[in-house]
């Protein structure tokens, strides 16, 4: 049976963008006109098979019906307004690693004290989400004891709060007994690496909870995912997943209430990466809003050379404006400074 998925593309922005949606000639991406398209990448996958092809929005009601109905039911998905964003043209979620072993600064803010510290500075520079994490999800991490992960994170989300009432929380866990404790805390956001699926309790956790859910997609485990990653269509096999993964909370009071990430260099080597961040506008169909984290991976350096960690922001950067340019608007950074200011300028040059 052949199965339909769209991509919007070949992009407008600012001004251009606002005038040729208003004259009905484009279509605004997400619901906002700043970015607009005019064109879509049709796949038609029929088995292992996978062909494509880009046509004009003109064009859709040439097409056969049944493949035309399945596009019009996406591109409604794909201009719809999403509800997380609102006014807002983009979400920085700032990394906290309270880790001993993180592959980019485990070890540094390990206790409240640096903690809070270092929040304050991710706050102060620009971000709307704190993403804090007790256990490294890097490859080849070891797992951490779930009583262990909560005694890192305990006093921090205890008191987030209190200290920072408009910032949203997000709590990065595969561990429902650190779900439960952040959620009593009021925590915003759960992002399970594992897509609730390491712990088998997590799923009930949060269930019917009026939070956010992350989607996050991620082949094997942190120990094997870098062992040889192999997808039939990586595009086409993640979008699958998400499908799937969205039926479980069809139910759910805040079904709503997803963001999808791909997860990048979770299971994937250079060229998964590179394709899904080519075209991850993809992603748009399925009607959620989309978040990447490119910052610090390795990737930079399979395509620019041999750089520690801290030095990739060049390569963070230029993915980050890349995969706004195609209407993704929340991005798991560590370097929010450099990473708010490339964003801000980036607006201001495509509203002229």
């Amino acid at each position: 049976m052949k199965k339909y998925y769209t991509r919007a593309c070949n992009f407008f922005y600012g001004s251009a963008s606002r005038h040729l949606t208003k004259k009905g000639i484009t279509l605004p991406l997400c619901g906002e006109n700043l970015i607009s398209f005019n064109k879509i990448e049709v796949f038609e996958r029929e088995k292992k098979k996978v062909k494509s092809r880009i046509i004009h929005l003109k064009d859709i009601k040439k097409l056969p019906l049944i493949k035309r109905k399945k596009i019009s039911e996406d591109i409604k998905k794909i201009t719809k307004k999403r509800v997380l964003l609102k006014k807002k043209p983009h979400l920085i979620m700032g990394v906290l690693n309270m880790t001993p072993d993180s592959f980019s600064d485990g070890g540094k803010f390990n206790n409240p004290e640096k903690a809070f510290k270092r929040i304050y500075k991710l706050k102060n520079s620009g971000a709307e989400i704190i993403d804090i994490g007790g256990e490294s999800t890097r490859p080849g991490s070891k797992i951490v004891d779930q009583d262990k992960e909560l005694l890192r994170v305990k006093k921090v989300i205890k008191n987030f709060k209190k200290k920072f009432p408009k910032t949203l929380l997000s709590i990065d866990t595969r561990k429902s007994l650190v779900m439960d404790f952040s959620i009593k805390c009021k925590a915003d956001i759960i992002n399970d690496v594992s897509c609730f699926k390491h712990d088998f309790r997590s799923y009930n956790s949060v269930r019917n909870k009026n939070l956010w859910k992350i989607i996050h997609h991620m082949q094997g485990t942190p120990q094997t995912m870098q062992i040889n990653p192999s997808y039939n269509h990586v595009l086409l096999d993640i979008y699958d997943f998400f499908e799937d993964e969205i039926k479980k909370f069809k139910e759910d009071k805040f079904k709503k209430k997803i963001i999808l990430d791909p997860g990048i260099g979770f299971g994937k080597n250079l060229k998964h990466n590179l394709m899904i961040l080519n075209k991850i506008s993809i992603f748009h169909s399925l009607g959620f809003p989309v978040l990447i984290g490119t910052s610090r991976k390795r990737f930079i350096n399979q395509i620019s050379g041999n750089y520690d960690t801290k030095d990739r922001i060049g390569g963070t950067l230029s993915s980050i404006i890349y995969s706004y340019s195609q209407g993704i608007k929340i991005f798991r950074v560590h370097n929010v400074d450099e990473v708010k200011q490339g964003l801000l300028v980036f607006e201001a040059l495509i509203n002229k």
